[in-house]
C-alpha cells in the first residue's frame, strides 16, 4: 500500500477548505446557517472518507464501510442537536476508517486519534480567532495531512522471520497447487 504524501494532503486540504467555504457561503444565504454547516460537515466528511478509501489498496469491506457511514451519518444528522457532538461523530467515523484501513496496530491508531483531537482543537481555535470557516477548515485538513507521517505499525519483523514466513507460505502454496492438480486429474 502506498500512502498518500503530505503534499497530496496539503492539496486535499486546500480543495476541501475552499469547497466547504464556498458551499457554505452560497447556501447560507438561502438556508439556515446551522443546517448548512451540518450539510457541509457531512459532505466534507463523505468526500474525505471516499478519498481515504480510494487511496488505500485494500478492497475488502469498502461497500460495508460506506453503508455503515451513511447509516451513522444519517442518524447523526437527524438525532444530534449539538454542533460540536455532530462534528465529533463525523471525526470518529473518519478515524475509525483510517484505523481500519491504514494501521496494523492499536498504538498507531491511538496516535491517529490524538492527531484527530489536535486537528479539531486547531480548527476550533482558528474559527474562534478569525471567524472564518475557510481558515478553520484549512487548519483542520492541514493537520489531517500529517497522518501519513504516523507509523502504520510499531512491530518490525526481522529479515530472518520474514524469510521463514515467506518460505512457509511458498511451501503451503506449492502444496495447495499439488493437491488441486491431484483433485482435477482424478475426475
Amino acid at each position: 500500500m502506498k500512502l498518500p504524501s503530505v503534499m497530496e494532503g496539503v492539496g486535499v486540504a486546500l480543495l476541501a477548505s475552499m469547497a466547504g467555504a464556498a458551499v457554505f457561503a452560497v447556501l447560507s444565504v438561502m438556508l439556515d446557517t446551522l443546517g448548512v454547516f451540518r450539510l457541509v460537515v457531512a459532505g466534507l466528511a463523505l468526500a474525505y472518507v471516499l478519498y481515504l478509501l480510494l487511496r488505500n489498496s485494500e478492497r475488502l469491506g469498502r461497500l460495508s464501510v460506506l453503508a455503515l457511514w451513511f447509516v451513522i451519518a444519517g442518524a447523526n444528522l437527524l438525532l444530534v442537536t449539538s454542533p460540536l457532538l455532530y462534528v465529533v461523530i463525523h471525526l470518529a467515523l473518519i478515524w475509525l476508517i483510517r484505523a481500519l484501513y491504514y494501521y496494523t496496530g492499536v498504538l498507531p491508531a491511538l496516535l491517529d486519534l490524538g492527531l484527530m483531537a489536535v486537528s479539531l482543537a486547531v480548527a476550533i481555535w482558528a474559527g474562534e480567532t478569525t471567524h472564518s470557516l475557510l481558515l478553520s477548515l484549512w487548519c483542520f485538513f492541514l493537520v489531517q495531512a500529517l497522518f501519513v507521517l504516523l507509523p502504520t505499525s510499531f512491530t518490525q519483523r526481522s529479515k530472518h522471520n520474514a524469510a521463514l514466513t515467506d518460505d512457509a507460505f511458498d511451501r503451503a502454496h506449492r502444496a495447495a497447487e499439488v493437491a488441486l492438480r491431484k483433485l482435477t486429474t482424478l475426475y
